[in-house]
């Protein structure tokens, strides 16, 4: 279990696709893009897509995810997006009150209750109290992070001249 804060947008590209029966039906599918800006995030889903859909697809809408973190799972079962929402309590220090504040999640999982697991897993780490309010399994087909490569430091990134 892994989780990442990053600029999140939901996209959603249209195309046809052959369905199980062998008809083709257009459809709509929602996507997840780790993207600096909303060119970014059409380039990005645009380049991901283009090596699962063979014809035309059109990119639909996009637009900033409202999400604060994801909640990754590497387990071949976790094949569903769960959207999470936790309160986190604090106490005022001066009137004495619980204060409340939202953040929504998106997490990776095989089931609703593999999403409460996952949350509490992660969440269970920090110093924070929290509840949580609602998970619900969305549409989301999948989510592309933008992972850097990692440098290679067995070679200077300059070549010194004799």
């Amino acid at each position: 279990m892994r989780s990442r804060t990053a600029n999140w947008f939901e996209c959603k590209i249209r195309y046809e696709k052959i369905m199980d029966d062998g008809l083709q039906k257009k459809v709509t599918e929602a996507y997840v893009v780790d993207a600096l800006s909303f060119s970014e995030a059409e380039e990005r889903i645009i380049e991901e897509m283009s090596s699962y859909i063979s014809g035309e697809f059109n990119v639909t809408d996009i637009k900033k995810a409202p999400y604060g973190e994801i909640f990754f799972d590497d387990a071949p079962t976790a094949d569903r997006w769960y959207k999470a929402k936790l309160q986190f309590i604090t106490l005022d220090e001066k009137t004495q009150k619980e204060k409340r504040s939202s953040i929504n999640y998106l997490v990776q999982a095989g089931s609703f209750n593999g999403a409460v697991k996952n949350i509490d897993e992660v969440m269970g780490t920090g110093m924070s109290t929290y509840e949580i309010v609602s998970v619900a399994e969305t549409m989301l087909m999948d989510v592309y992070e933008h992972l850097a490569t990692k440098p290679n430091d067995d070679k200077p990134e300059f070549e010194e001249q004799a």
